[in-house]
């Protein structure tokens, strides 16, 4: 008696953020968790499914009213949580970010089925280093943006899921405009890229 064959079942892989996940200003193939499904599939030769939840300016409690609003469709083989540069942006308090983020993190792991390993976090990009950011104070930015990822590491980490440090890519932006976008303020196709190359052996390692 044979069993049935599980592997002609594409890979669903749900992404959650804001306009770093949604890809602001570039084509839906060059979102970044478009292209590391694309990695995958030809590292792995499998159909892989993405879902996207995630809108342009989103914080983490309108991420939470946006997930609610769409139909989840739990487990999903693999999850992927990139949030909170609105918050810092907008100048929320960043206990307020610990909390809404560590509650995100446990539907994130709730939404692959109850198991952290098959859920990574990115962390959040330096807006600061783009054309849109000139005039503002960028060392102010930078380094609220390393507090912002303190504490998404810190609860990462607690939650023991994997964790993508994408920010030193981003800041290379700085001396580089073929990494932003048209609009001067998000990646460009190019940027997103490299994002889907670092977090592919994660995503590897996932789906084994």
């Amino acid at each position: 008696m044979t069993t049935p064959d599980s592997s002609n079942q594409p890979t669903r892989y749900l992404a959650m953020g804001d306009s770093y996940t949604i890809g602001e200003s570039v084509p839906e193939n060059e979102r970044w968790p478009n292209q590391l499904a694309d990695l995958l599939k030809t590292s792995s030769e499998r159909e892989i499914e993405v879902t996207i939840i995630a809108r342009t300016g989103w914080t983490t409690a309108e991420l939470w009213q946006g997930i609610q609003a769409q139909k989840v469709e739990p487990p999903y083989d693999m999850v992927s949580l990139l949030i909170g540069v609105n918050n810092q942006y907008r100048g929320y308090d960043i206990n307020e970010y610990r909390e809404e983020f560590r509650f995100l993190l446990e539907k994130a792991i709730e939404y692959a089925g109850g198991n952290a390993d098959h859920v990574f976090v990115l962390s959040i990009p330096d807006w600061g280093v783009t054309p849109y950011a000139r005039g503002r104070d960028a060392e102010k930015i930078a380094l609220e943006i390393d507090a912002f990822n303190a504490v998404n590491l810190e609860e990462s980490q607690k939650a023991d899921v994997s964790y993508v440090d994408i920010t030193p890519n981003s800041r290379e932006a700085v001396n580089n405009p073929t990494l932003i976008a048209g609009d001067g303020l998000h990646p460009s196709g190019t940027m997103y890229a490299r994002w889907a190359e670092l977090a592919l052996p994660i995503a590897m390692k996932i789906l084994e």
